[in-house]
C-alpha cells in the first residue's frame, strides 16, 4: 500500500469511491463514515461534482463529520477527468486536508458519477471501490466495464431492491465474481445498513492494516460470508 508523502511526512491513505450516477456512492459514504469514526479512524472526505458542491454540502449538513473535513472539487467536464486523466485538483485537495489535519489517516474521494468506464488514477488513490446497483440491472457485471474489473472492491448496492426490479441476485454475484477472477465483491443495502460494516472492515484491514471489529475472522472470509448472506 502506498502512503502519500507530504513534505517528508506520512500522509493519509487515499481511497476512491466511484461508480455510475445514482448507484449510491454518497449514500455509501454517509453510511460508511459513522462506521469508520466508531473505529477511531481519523478521516476526511473529498467530493467531486460536475459544476456544483451539492454532495459536499449534503455531507456538511448531515452532522456525520465536521464540515471543515469535507472539501469539494468541481470537475467542470466528465467527472472521470479529475480522477483519472488529470487528478491534480484532487491531489491538491487531499494535500490540503493533510496539512489541515495532522494525524489524518484516511481520505475518501468520491467521484461525481460516471459510466462503467470510470476508473481512478493510481497517482491519486491507493485503493478504490466501485459501486454499482441492483436497480441498474443484473447484466452490469457481464458488460465488463473497466471500473467493475479493475477496482479493489466491487460494491453491489441496493440489494434490497432485487425482488422489486426482477434481478437474480445469485446470478449477479456469481457473474461479478467470475469477471473479477474471484476478487472481492460485497453486497450492500445502505438504506438498511447491510454490508457497510464489511466495507469498513476491508478499509481498516487492507488500507490501514488493522481490524478492530472481527479480530478472530480473516477479513476476506468476512467479506465472503457477507456476499453469501446477501445472495441467499
Amino acid at each position: 500500500m502506498t502512503v502519500h508523502d507530504l513534505n517528508g511526512a506520512r500522509g493519509a491513505a487515499r481511497v476512491g469511491i466511484g461508480g455510475p450516477v445514482g448507484s449510491g456512492k454518497t449514500a455509501l459514504l454517509e453510511a460508511l463514515l459513522p462506521c469508520l469514526l466508531a473505529r477511531g479512524v481519523n478521516v476526511a472526505v473529498i467530493t467531486n461534482d460536475l459544476v456544483t458542491h451539492e454532495d459536499a454540502e449534503r455531507l456538511r449538513r448531515s452532522g456525520i463529520i465536521a464540515p471543515e473535513r469535507v472539501l469539494a472539487v468541481e470537475a467542470g467536464a466528465c467527472p472521470h477527468t479529475v480522477i483519472r486523466e488529470d487528478p491534480t485538483l484532487n491531489i491538491e485537495a487531499a494535500d490540503r486536508l493533510d496539512r489541515s489535519f495532522p494525524g489524518l489517516e484516511l481520505i475518501l474521494i468520491e467521484s461525481g458519477g460516471d459510466n462503467l468506464a470510470s476508473t481512478f488514477s493510481l497517482d491519486l488513490v491507493d485503493y478504490w471501490l466501485f459501486v454499482i446497483d441492483v436497480a441498474g440491472g443484473d447484466d452490469i457485471p457481464r458488460k465488463r466495464g473497466p471500473g467493475v474489473l479493475r477496482c479493489d472492491v466491487l460494491v453491489i448496492n441496493k440489494t434490497d431492491l432485487a425482488p422489486h426490479v426482477g434481478v437474480d441476485l445469485d446470478r449477479m454475484f456469481a457473474e461479478a465474481r467470475a469477471v473479477r477472477d474471484g476478487r472481492i465483491v460485497v453486497g450492500t443495502s445502505c438504506r438498511h445498513g447491510r454490508g457497510v460494516e464489511t466495507v469498513a472492515d476491508l478499509l481498516c484491514h487492507d488500507v490501514l492494516f488493522r481490524d478492530m471489529s472481527h479480530p478472530d475472522v480473516p477479513i476476506r472470509d468476512a467479506a465472503a460470508e457477507l456476499t453469501r448472506a446477501e445472495t441467499s
